[in-house]
């Protein structure tokens, strides 16, 4: 694929960004575009490698390898090469309904797994796949595609995720009537108020998505809470079958001395409550400040990050981060060969904003809270740290320990819990009286997803856990063909 000896030829290339201390002043992404002739020259370091590995989903020590929705990574790779781009977004969507997301918030484990990665840095298959996409819809090549007859058969789906989202647009091709219940104001759920505007613009990119679907035939039904503000029941007595996908939302808690003093708050509520406000241009009743604040942030994921890029953007004093585990290594250690995903230290965005701005990476090893400290109002003033280490305990599973001596008071007014969520919320599961597995998600066979309820069917995080968006358009997809089929008597989506 590419260009035979590509990979010999031409360097590694990504494409350039606006400087950190000029993008956090405002909300807008901060990718720019490669021209076409870099792409293509991208796109010729694609190996005839015999196995692409790149393409090939799989899950290893528990991390993704390879793409999860199986992309036809070297196919578009020598179609951009070849500047056949129309062509190579006709194979980027036989695999993938929402490229321009996938492009933009995958961690691309797709470019761990590349074969080149193993001697030289790999393809930079995210960044190609993020400029099909874009040139389609440049190009007016991404239209409404509704289908050309219907079944009479109707689907509701709760909850407008990616897993949400995918499931909608595969049924609704196969020509059932698809209804999509979001609690929110407005529909995309983790793609519209869980990843900030900088990484993800709902305007541009989310909105006219949404607006695809909608001419399609999809129905999107807002600020409607399936078991609160309309009985399950209801769903199950007016449609052929129903489909969750609620996402995994219930947040990990830190029950320390503190915790109830005001100023500390859920991650996710304050990257909604931002974003909702970004949208409406004005501060929302949710909307937590971080301006003029000592900002402590506990957690080192993605939504961690997201909180620190977002805290810099609203004007905070300082932004720490506190991370439990070890500082990974600069490079892959012997215990993470290739093509495990590759768990190496890297500054993402929100850290390189912090660095510009405050002079360092603001994340903290090795590091928990074991107090949060009030004042005389009941407001959070500072958090309690000390440093830990790993240690097996008498079952022989590694635990974090304290280390005495190395306790520390760092001043907080406003403090973030970002440690992930633990599974659904249950009360939707437990009025549908659902089975769930031993990690109260609901128990429904991957590659099946049926639950114990005949004609119900589950995908993504609330299935599987906490995971990736492009595992949750995975589910999403499979979830419709099996659906589909239970529809039917038999299905034609892939």
């Amino acid at each position: 694929m590419g260009k035979p000896t590509g990979f010999m030829e031409y360097l590694r290339e990504v494409a350039s960004e606006v400087s950190p201390l000029d993008r956090i002043r405002n909300w807008d992404e901060f990718h720019l575009p490669m021209p076409d002739e870099s792409l293509q020259t991208q796109g010729a370091r694609c190996m005839d490698c015999g196995t692409p590995f790149c393409h090939t989903g799989i899950t290893l020590s528990g991390m993704a390898s390879g793409c999860p929705i199986s992309n036809l990574i070297p196919e578009w790779n020598d179609l951009v090469y070849r500047g056949l781009w129309e062509e190579a977004l006709d194979r980027l969507h036989k695999t993938n309904n929402f490229p321009e997301f996938t492009g933009r918030v995958c961690p691309a484990p797709c470019e761990g797994a590349c074969v080149l990665g193993i001697t030289n840095p790999p393809v930079t298959i995210k960044n190609i796949e993020y400029s099909i996409a874009e040139k389609g819809w440049e190009s007016g090549w991404i239209t409404p595609t509704p289908p050309t007859k219907r079944t009479g058969k109707t689907v509701a789906i709760i909850g407008s995720g990616p897993a949400g989202l995918s499931a909608a647009a595969q049924l609704n091709s196969a020509g059932h009537w698809v209804t999509v219940y979001e609690r929110a104001d407005r529909p995309g759920g983790l793609l519209m108020y869980g990843i900030p505007n900088m990484k993800l613009d709902k305007q541009k990119v989310v909105s006219r998505r949404l607006e695809m679907l909608e001419a399609e035939g999809v129905t999107f039904i807002c600020n409607t809470e399936v078991g609160k503000d309309l009985p399950a029941e209801t769903l199950l007595k007016e449609f052929d079958a129903v489909l969750l996908c609620t996402g995994s939302t219930r947040p990990r808690d830190l029950p320390i001395e503190g915790r109830n003093l005001k100023g500390i708050h859920f991650a996710m509520d304050f990257l909604t409550g931002n974003t909702r406000t970004v949208l409406q241009g004005r501060p929302t009743a949710d909307y937590i400040s971080a301006a003029g604040k000592n900002v402590i942030i506990i957690g080192g994921g993605d939504t961690g990050t997201d909180c620190v890029g977002t805290s810099i953007r609203h004007g905070c004093t300082s932004v720490t981060q506190l991370e439990i585990m070890p500082k990974p290594p600069e490079t892959r250690a012997p215990s993470n060969p290739w093509p495990e995903y590759p768990k190496v230290y890297k500054l993402d965005y929100g850290q390189e904003e912090a660095a510009a701005m405050f002079g360092d990476d603001p994340r903290t090893y090795m590091t928990t809270a074991t107090k949060f400290e009030g004042d005389v109002s009941g407001q959070i003033k500072a958090v309690h740290t000390v440093q830990v280490q790993w240690m097996r305990d008498e079952n022989g599973r590694f635990s974090p320990q304290p280390i005495s001596g190395t306790e520390k008071v760092i001043p907080a007014q406003l403090v973030l819990l970002a440690m992930g969520f633990l599974g659904p919320e249950q009360p939707l599961l437990d009025s549908l009286g659902l089975e769930k597995d031993a990690r109260s998600n609901v128990k429904a066979t991957y590659g099946a997803y049926a639950t114990s309820l005949p004609g119900v069917f589950a995908a993504g995080d609330c299935r599987r856990g906490q995971s990736l968006v492009v595992w949750a358009i995975n589910e999403g997809r499979e979830a419709a063909r099996e659906c589909d089929r239970y529809l039917m008597g038999h299905t034609d989506l892939p």
